[in-house]
């Protein structure tokens, strides 16, 4: 399992959000690229980038700093999400050389829209299914749906989805634990591995996803613990590599 640190851009700063309040922000860093640094010396093995302010306008905002951090670590698998409506800001990214692309808004919205950006960007696209209660959020997470997160899972199965990166919005940026149990039941629920996301604070949390000795959960996105010390990236990915399970 990847222990993925998160880099979450708003006005070009690096922020965290809690329960993805944009007027609920701590900005860590004015510098996003210093900090992409600081979790690659940390041992990291793929970033986790979030525009947020195109997460919200629908349209990439922090697109420059994105660029910058792909061409400082050509080799770093990078993965971005927040404001990817269209193919062409796809294309934007891949050249960019940023290695996936995660659909959130649009893979509710319009779920056709996946299957073709799978077909134009194979192996690049992965699904962002941030859920509350169980139910798909857009816009921001402005917006719940009434599609479950676990039969959206399934439809995306024949596609090509790289990933899904599961988040549960109640735990996001709280720092008191990801909700395994629906982490599990997603990765139950269809073939895509699946990304944990939201709420992880410190070693027992990995350890609880790891103790779950699911093959479909292969990663876990952390962000404010990283970044207020409560969890290491060298020692979290360590524990992951030394697990039998």
């Amino acid at each position: 399992m990847l222990i993925i640190p998160a880099i979450d851009l708003k006005d070009g700063a690096c922020v965290r959000l809690r329960q993805g309040l944009m007027d609920d922000a701590t900005v860590f860093s004015d510098d996003p690229v210093a900090m992409a640094a600081k979790w690659v010396e940390g041992g990291c093995r793929r970033l986790h980038l979030v525009d947020l302010n195109g997460a919200f306008e629908g349209q990439p905002v922090n697109g420059e700093v994105v660029t910058a951090i792909a061409k400082r670590y050509p080799q770093l698998p990078i993965q971005i999400g927040g404001g990817i409506r269209s193919l062409e800001t796809i294309e934007h990214y891949v050249r960019a050389g940023v290695s996936y692309v995660i659909i959130g808004t649009k893979a509710v919205k319009q779920p056709e829209f996946v299957a073709e950006a799978c077909r134009a960007f194979p192996g690049k696209v992965i699904v962002g299914l941030d859920a509350k209660d169980g139910f798909v959020a857009t816009d921001g997470w402005a917006e719940v749906s009434s599609v479950q997160a676990t039969d959206l899972a399934k439809r995306f199965e024949a596609d090509g989805v790289a990933a899904i990166v599961y988040t549960d919005i109640s735990k996001d940026g709280m720092m008191q634990g990801c909700n395994v149990e629906a982490t599990v039941a997603l990765a139950n629920a269809s073939r895509i591995p699946v990304i944990a996301s939201g709420g992880i604070h410190n070693l027992g949390d990995i350890q609880k996803l790891l103790d779950t000795r699911n093959p479909g959960i292969v990663g876990a996105i952390t962000g404010r613990a990283i970044y207020e010390g409560t969890l290491d990236v060298a020692e979290a990915q360590a524990l992951c590599d030394g697990f039998k399970g």
